[in-house]
């Protein structure tokens, strides 16, 4: 590397470019170029299109990174054995909570009553967003896959569907735990994903100053967030040298043990 590109390469790193979308720029020493993006799986009319700047970026990447390629049709829960009912997996408490969220929701108990306790909580936090206006066809990551398609450009899945279900079917005890922490923080997790919204609405956040309400129990923190911030890392290291445009929840990007971190 020159003289000339290595104080060009410090003088980026010191003082690294401010986008108007939650993203930024990381080089890693095997010559991948990445523009990391901070991802809303569902947004509002008024997230599309995207900005012309991250199509720019996109259209001069080698390939868009996903976690997964979520532009199907086919539902990622088909085919799930169906489990026990509710009243033998659930204490009174807990049941009685999981009634009056579902009520709240317009949901029916009955419709639930035999799907695996993650698969709820998935169900729930799902449509607790719709219920903010949130739809995928908005989602960052499904805007991003639309757009490399219509440009044919490859596409890299990180984990993909299936390993994702695969990751939740794991869960102790059913998955208890995360619907344990969605009934916990269910106005907390509402109040974060507008906050989130508005990374792409108004301004990004400032990563240095930034201070997130925590929605996970420490274990499933570690499983959900930091061991696959640690998966996607050394895949990540492990592309061909090139330009990416890599889109991951948002929440991967901030907060302890984030991507951004384990990659510098």
């Amino acid at each position: 590397m020159s003289l000339f590109n290595r104080i060009k390469t410090t003088f980026r790193a010191l003082l690294p470019r401010r986008y108007p979308w939650p993203g930024m720029d990381i080089s890693l020493p095997g010559g991948q170029h990445l523009h990391l993006v901070g991802s809303i799986h569902m947004g509002t009319r008024d997230m599309s299109p995207l900005p012309p700047a991250l199509i720019k970026l996109l259209r001069n990447a080698d390939a868009l990174v996903v976690e997964a390629d979520i532009s199907g049709h086919e539902s990622p829960f088909a085919n799930l054995d169906p489990a026990p009912p509710l009243n033998e997996r659930l204490s009174d408490t807990r049941l009685a909570e999981l009634e009056r969220v579902a009520d709240e929701l317009g949901l029916s108990l009955s419709m639930l009553e035999t799907q695996p306790l993650w698969q709820i909580a998935m169900v729930l936090q799902g449509t607790q967003a719709q219920r903010l206006g949130l739809r995928g066809e908005y989602g960052i990551d499904y805007q991003l896959l639309n757009a490399a398609r219509a440009r044919d450009l490859p596409i890299i899945e990180l984990e993909g569907a299936d390993s994702q279900i695969a990751l939740l079917r794991e869960l102790p005890d059913d998955g208890i735990l995360l619907l344990d922490d969605t009934l916990t923080h269910w106005h907390t997790n509402a109040r974060l994903l507008q906050t989130m919204m508005s990374w792409w609405l108004d301004t990004p956040p400032d990563s240095d100053k930034l201070a997130l309400p925590s929605t996970f129990s420490e274990s499933l923190y570690d499983v959900l967030m930091h061991e696959r911030n640690q998966a996607w890392r050394t895949a990540l290291h492990a592309l061909p040298a090139g330009r990416y445009v890599v889109a991951v929840g948002a929440l991967h990007l901030y907060g302890e043990g984030n991507l951004p971190s384990l990659l510098t």
